[in-house]
């Protein structure tokens, strides 16, 4: 493949001159002869909008920097949100690519690669939904905590968001993606977004941001793999089903390997202080910077592996259902987690239906999870395995399992009877403190626990397990 340096096309890297302009040049180049590498060394490039193109693929060596560019500062623009379905069912950082600073839709064989660097000081971290419908008092969850004078000023956030950038890579409808050995400092709303996308890798990112780190919704046959991720505010890496596209469209056949999210002081963890100072995240409870499935979940979850990784102060892995999908046959291995700030482990089937009419109720099965260490669990959130009546979870298997708890718990916490909150953003912290301090089951069925250790370091009056209209086995 040729190789197309962006400086022969007018790129400065001065850090002050707009090179967005020069670099697309470039990658339309490249394009145009069929393909190749469009090549940035090392400097800072200032830049608005990229738009990646078939077959090319984007370099950044050492020493190069792309800075996203700030609208307020600087002369130029992101390029609009595109038109596409309506903000009803998910909010608008998912419904639009095109306001980011690199994007492409309905590409394939494209690459972004390193060892450079993003840095996304002019892109903007809002983006929570502003067709919140209040008539149904139904909140995004950077949305909870919010007062409706807050949420007021987010609207109309179409137009509010015209020239803005919210995302440094946006990716919609692509095939055989690759993106690797890049640092991203801040994202906006996403580092990465990637949506409808077949036939994608993600390698050896290290991502320290405000907002989500890496989200693939809608994808299949994916790999995520030796990422480091820091998001104290929001979730590192997120697999979601929403109906982005238009239509309820499965994430399947994704492996999460080798990754390690923290939620740590925005970023410490690029300078290498980890720092602590932040104890709570936008929506009130504590740090985040999790693995999760959800919560958009309107296609549902086929075929997702998550191994050998490690969560370090932040909340323990989610896989939560309420849109109408089904999520079924997961695999989750070699775990470890560190000052976990909610629930070691969540698997919660709710109602919220967030979807077109007709949406109905979803189902989770098939769920293992082994080999896992969880130590200094908040002691007020049990693991937790949470359906409805009626629509139970079903065939879930613990092995291999220590969780060890703060403890701490009162009586009086053991007497809670929690209310269903079918409808609810699922979040641990939902039903407030658990009645059990190590693991609480509420409709579900086919419950397998072996060599499961449950541990507090201080006494807590709770019993070690509550079971409610569940059915559970327990081996040694």
């Amino acid at each position: 493949m040729s190789l197309f340096d962006a400086r022969d096309h007018g790129a400065r890297g001065d850090g002050r001159t707009i090179d967005s302009d020069a670099i697309n040049r470039a990658i339309a180049a490249a394009a145009q002869a069929g393909g190749g590498t469009v090549l940035l060394g090392p400097g800072r490039f200032l830049c608005f909008s990229l738009r990646l193109a078939s077959g090319v693929t984007l370099l950044l060596a050492v020493g190069a920097v792309i800075e996203a560019a700030d609208p307020a500062r600087h002369a130029g623009r992101y390029d609009p949100p595109e038109e596409g379905p309506e903000e009803l069912y998910q909010d608008f950082g998912h419904s639009h690519w095109r306001n980011s600073l690199i994007w492409g839709d309905g590409l394939h064989d494209v690459a972004i690669l390193g060892p450079g660097r993003i840095e996304g000081k002019g892109l903007t971290r809002d983006g929570p939904g502003a067709r919140w419908r209040k008539e149904t008092g139904e909140r995004p969850l950077s949305m909870q905590g919010m007062s409706e004078a807050e949420i007021r000023a987010l609207e109309p956030e179409a137009e509010r968001m015209n020239g803005l950038g919210n995302k440094a890579i946006a990716l919609k409808n692509c095939r055989n993606v690759r993106v690797a050995d890049l640092t991203i400092d801040g994202g906006g709303h996403f580092a990465l977004l990637a949506t409808g996308v077949d036939g994608l890798t993600v390698e050896r990112l290290t991502i320290d941001t405000e907002r989500d780190g890496i989200d693939l919704d809608c994808v299949r046959n994916a790999r995520v793999a030796h990422c480091r991720v820091n998001t104290p505010n929001d979730d590192a890496i997120v697999l979601k089903s929403s109906f982005a596209l238009g239509r309820p469209a499965a994430t399947e056949a994704v492996v999460i390997e080798h990754c390690s999210v923290s939620g740590f002081d925005p970023g410490t963890m690029l300078d290498g202080t980890f720092g602590r100072t932040q104890q709570i995240a936008p929506d009130r409870d504590r740090v985040t910077g999790r693995i999760k499935l959800g919560t958009e979940s309107n296609g549902g979850f086929c075929d997702i592996a998550i191994r050998d990784c490690r969560f370090e102060r932040s909340r323990g892995l989610a896989l939560e259902t309420v849109d109408g999908g089904t999520i079924e046959n997961v695999s989750v291995s070699g775990i470890t987690m560190r000052e976990v700030t909610t629930a070691p482990i969540f698997l919660r089937l709710g109602d919220r239906r967030r979807g077109p009419p007709g949406t109905g109720i979803g189902a989770m099965r098939g769920v293992s999870i082994e080999d896992v260490e969880a130590i200094g669990i908040d002691g007020r959130f049990a693991a937790t395995i949470a359906g409805l009546p009626g629509h139970e979870i079903e065939d879930v298997r613990l092995r291999d399992v220590r969780l060890v708890y703060e403890g701490g718990g009162r009586a009086e916490d053991a007497a809670r009877r929690p209310p269903l909150l079918a409808d609810a953003y699922p979040e641990p912290s939902m039903f407030g403190v658990t009645p059990a301090w190590g693991l609480w089951l509420r409709h579900a069925r086919g419950v397998r626990l072996d060599d499961v250790r449950l541990e507090t370091e201080r006494p807590d009056a709770r019993p070690e397990i509550v079971s409610e209209a569940a059915e559970m086995v327990r081996k040694p």
